[in-house]
């Protein structure tokens, strides 16, 4: 059975994590309080990947926190990784879901309406919604979408969804406003002097925001 908390989501960047490599990266957040992790690295080519995923699956196994491989899918079955991610310009998420299986968590990105109301909920798992900014991790990104754009792609989309888009700390209660179930984040996490930390503040501002609420 698939479970996955999408709350604090980390997406893992090369290129940021210098000081703290993705494992060590990847250690630290979940010990403050990450709930899902996803591995991304449009330079390392498929073999690259699988040898940091098969780390990753390694040293995470136990947390039953989900590593999900953004793109590819060679990588994602190699390292027996916990789901996919895919963006409008790769893999079809229909053909992904014919090679990954029911049991696998499939996650799709969002950036208009349009695309929010052709998203099959029968394929895919949930959606990454944004970019609510601009962000430099991911320079070819669509046009920003800001907080209202977010609530709106939510509730079209109608499926699980996280938010992603140069977020940080002080997004967690606009994000949540917006109906989102939570936050992907990249350098508020990568990159950090202290990972754990980082993530633990973010964790905390969650737990806050939502006992406001209960």
């Amino acid at each position: 059975m698939k479970t996955f908390d999408l709350s604090l989501y980390l997406v893992l960047e090369h290129s940021l994590c210098l000081t703290h490599s993705m494992v060590e990266t990847t250690m630290a957040a979940i010990a403050g309080g990450a709930t899902m992790v996803q591995l991304r690295d449009k330079k390392a080519g498929t073999e690259g990947l699988i040898r940091v995923g098969r780390e990753l699956m390694d040293v995470m196994a136990g947390t039953s926190v989900p590593l999900i491989v953004n793109d590819d899918i060679d990588a994602a079955i190699a390292i027996g990784a916990d789901g996919l991610h895919v963006g409008q310009d790769d893999m079809p998420s229909a053909a992904a879901r014919d090679r990954l299986g029911r049991d696998k968590i499939i996650g799709l990105s969002i950036e208009d309406e349009d695309v929010a109301r052709k998203v099959d909920r029968t394929v895919v798992d949930y959606v990454g919604i944004g970019p609510v900014f601009a962000t430099p991790t991911k320079p070819d990104h669509k046009p920003a979408i800001g907080f209202d754009g977010l609530a709106e792609l939510v509730k079209i989309a109608g499926l699980p969804s996280v938010a992603i888009g140069g977020l940080k700390i002080d997004h967690v209660n606009a994000v949540l406003q917006s109906g989102a179930d939570g936050l992907a984040v990249v350098s508020a996490i990568c990159g950090q002097p202290d990972p754990e930390a980082a993530t633990a503040k973010i964790a905390d501002a969650i737990k806050v925001f939502r006992a406001q609420i209960a």
